[in-house]
C-alpha cells in the first residue's frame, strides 16, 4: 500500500509569524519560506481558516449530522485548540492537498533548512494511510 500513498507536509509558525501568514501571505517577513514554497509550486493553507471554510460549506449544504463537521465545529469552539490550528499550515503543491512521495521529499528537505530560522518552528509529514490519522473520537460519530 505505501507505493500508493500521497502525503501532505504542514508548517507550523510562531504567532507573530503567523498571523502575518494569514493576513499578509505576500509579506516580507514570509521572503524565504515564500521562495522556497514557490519553487515547488507550494502554497501555505492556515488549518484554523481551512476547517472555517469546511464547516461553513458544511452548514451550507445541510450537513451538520456528520461527525467530522461535528468534529471540526466543537474544535473551532474550543480556544485552545483554535489558537493551535491558527499556527499550522497544511502545504499544498499545485493547489493538491496531498501529493507524492518524491514531491513531498524534496519539499521537506527544503524547509527543513528554514526550522529554527525564525521562519518556521517545525514541519511535519501526514498520509493518506487511514491507521496513520487520528480517528474521529466516539462522541461525534453518533447523532
Amino acid at each position: 500500500m505505501s507505493e500508493h500513498l500521497q502525503y501532505q507536509l504542514r508548517a507550523y509558525l510562531d504567532d507573530p509569524l503567523a498571523a502575518t501568514a494569514r493576513h499578509d501571505p505576500a509579506s516580507a517577513a514570509l521572503a524565504p519560506l515564500l521562495a522556497a514554497l514557490r519553487r515547488h509550486d507550494a502554497t501555505l493553507v492556515c488549518q484554523l481558516d481551512a476547517f472555517e471554510a469546511y464547516v461553513a460549506e458544511a452548514e451550507r449544504e445541510g450537513a451538520e449530522a456528520d461527525p467530522l463537521y461535528r468534529w471540526t465545529k466543537a474544535t473551532l469552539a474550543d480556544p485552545t485548540k483554535r489558537a493551535k490550528h491558527a499556527r499550522a499550515f497544511a502545504v499544498r503543491v499545485g493547489g493538491s492537498e496531498v501529493y507524492g512521495r518524491e514531491q513531498a521529499d524534496a519539499l521537506e528537505a527544503e524547509l527543513q533548512d528554514l526550522v529554527g530560522a525564525g521562519l518556521v518552528q517545525r514541519i511535519s509529514r501526514h498520509d493518506t494511510d487511514p491507521a496513520n490519522n487520528l480517528p474521529i473520537p466516539p462522541e461525534y460519530r453518533s447523532v
